[in-house]
């Protein structure tokens, strides 16, 4: 579907990324992890658009992202930035309804598609009672979530989330992992995440990608990807690897 191929990046004469390639795939989780600097939130900024790249290619659905416009791309790919400003003064409901822009509509023009859409994705976001609030009067986690829920009220293909987690509970945490999961293999989306935390990406996560110094360290399945050797050598730290007594999944601990 999104596909970065070998690709990099330059800016002010530095290397951001180099060589760097990874596809989004239809129902599947791409967690994008490394240390800060790592050119994370660059790799997104390229598979959206929104920053040049030096060399190679990034395509969607094997046609150049670059022969879109910024319309069509915003129809095909909604993104959670890692810094918005939403602290405006109009209410949730209003703000998630913006994400439907790239559906053809204008602002105070919703349509009954458009206003189930969003009464939908506020549901999923545990915002069912918020539609009335300012946004100026949430807290950073529920900011956040409203975020999330504009994006996904887009409908787009593929959805872009840099740090989506950011300033929210645990309990919150989770369930947005879980809420982009089902909505990857339930309408077939592509998801890449970029996220600090290595338990949420190995029990979420089909693909990881590691970034050390602007390029790859390792990628693929993430059972393979999360070892104790590449965690230690791309963050600095030595950790233990089991299985969740729980679940059985992967589970990442720090040993200090």
């Amino acid at each position: 579907m999104l596909e970065a191929r070998n690709i990099s990046v330059e800016l002010s004469g530095r290397d951001i990324l180099r060589d760097v390639s990874v596809q989004l795939k239809k129902g599947e989780i791409v967690a994008i992890l490394g240390a800060n600097g790592a050119g994370k939130t660059t790799l997104i900024r390229v598979l959206n658009g929104t920053l040049p790249i030096t060399k190679g290619t990034v395509s969607f659905d094997g046609k150049p992202l670059a022969d879109k416009s910024r319309r069509e791309i915003a129809g095909l790919i909604a993104i959670v930035a890692q810094e918005n400003e939403t602290k405006f003064p109009v209410t949730v409901l209003e703000f998630v309804l913006s994400g439907r822009f790239v559906q053809g509509g204008a602002f105070g023009w919703e349509t009954a598609d458009d206003l189930r859409a969003a009464n939908a994705v506020l549901k999923s976001c545990d915002l069912a009672e918020y539609g009335n609030r300012l946004m100026n009067e949430l807290s950073g986690g529920e900011r956040q979530r409203v975020v999330l829920a504009r994006a996904m009220a887009a409908e787009s293909d593929v959805l872009l989330l840099d740090e989506p987690t950011a300033n929210l509970d645990l309990s919150h945490q989770a369930s947005m992992f879980r809420l982009v999961r089902s909505r990857c293999r339930e309408l077939d989306v592509a998801a890449a995440v970029i996220t600090h935390d290595l338990n949420l990406a190995a029990e979420f996560a089909d693909t990881i990608l590691l970034l050390k110094d602007g390029g790859i360290f390792s990628s693929g399945p993430t059972a393979e990807c999360l070892t104790a050797e590449n965690i230690s050598a791309v963050f600095g730290v030595d950790v233990v690897l089991d299985a969740h007594p729980a679940v059985g999944r992967l589970r990442v601990t720090t040993i200090f």
